[in-house]
């Protein structure tokens, strides 16, 4: 049987940021991944045909986008990338194609639905990485999301609270949540964690990072990584629905 090809979007160059990491994921749960990148959309504008769609991590997203102006620690983005991954949100909605938003896809997500983001997180625990001292690698923060009972998150992880890896200076919060955008998970500082949308089709945005090493390879972080590469591959291997 042909495996599903899922389409995963690259642009700028990111040092803490690995595209085979994504591509592993989708690979282990049974997807066949297809590189798409920002210059491969501005030759012609054309999004080709796929069974699913996977937004990965970046830069920050153009306060323009929802009406503010930029932050002081708000210094780089890329608006021909806000432009391109905005177009395969809207190929996965229309098509009806499951769409798993990671990170900055995640934050895009709820811009796009008409949402906004909180622009920089003052407190760097736990929700930003960090250097270590020692051995100058960037590491991730790590704490519990709770998870939304009868959400398709809650579905997918069978499991109330998830414990999860961080890497991320900005957020969605209750006060910028996107009228039809619902809480999926929720950190205890308020934090949104997930989210989802109110369609038919399979649709989740993340904050943290399924698809590096630290959440795949162990095992009682499986539901928050494992668990929804599979239940993506699942459904676009059925048509791209949620099942609740």
């Amino acid at each position: 049987m042909e495996l599903p090809k899922i389409l995963i979007s690259r642009a700028e160059y990111i040092a803490t940021e690995n595209w085979d990491d994504y591509a592993a994921g989708v690979s282990a749960a049974g997807g066949d991944p297809v590189e798409f990148t920002l210059s491969d959309f501005q030759r012609d504008n054309i999004i080709p045909d796929a069974a699913g769609i996977v937004l990965t991590a970046g830069v920050d997203i153009n306060p323009g986008r929802y009406n503010s102006t930029p932050h002081e620690k708000v210094s780089e983005w890329n608006d021909d990338r806000d432009v391109f991954e905005i177009a395969l949100i809207e190929r996965a909605i229309l098509d009806k194609k499951p769409l798993l938003c990671i990170c900055r896809g995640a934050q895009l997500l709820n811009v796009w639905a008409g949402g906004g983001l909180l622009q920089h997180l003052e407190n760097r625990e736990p929700h930003r990485a960090r250097r270590n001292p020692t051995t100058e690698i960037i590491e991730s923060g790590w704490h519990d999301v709770t998870v939304t009972p009868d959400s398709l998150l809650a579905t997918i992880t069978g499991t109330s609270v998830l414990h999860v890896n961080s890497r991320h200076h900005q957020a969605i919060t209750k006060h910028n949540l996107a009228p039809d955008v619902k809480i999926a998970a929720i950190a205890e500082d308020g934090v949104v964690e997930a989210i989802e949308l109110s369609v038919p089709s399979w649709v989740l945005g993340i904050q943290w990072h399924p698809e590096q090493q630290e959440m795949l390879s162990v095992p009682n972080l499986e539901a928050g990584s494992k668990a929804i590469w599979s239940s993506f591959i699942q459904a676009a291997t059925s048509g791209g629905l949620k099942h609740l």
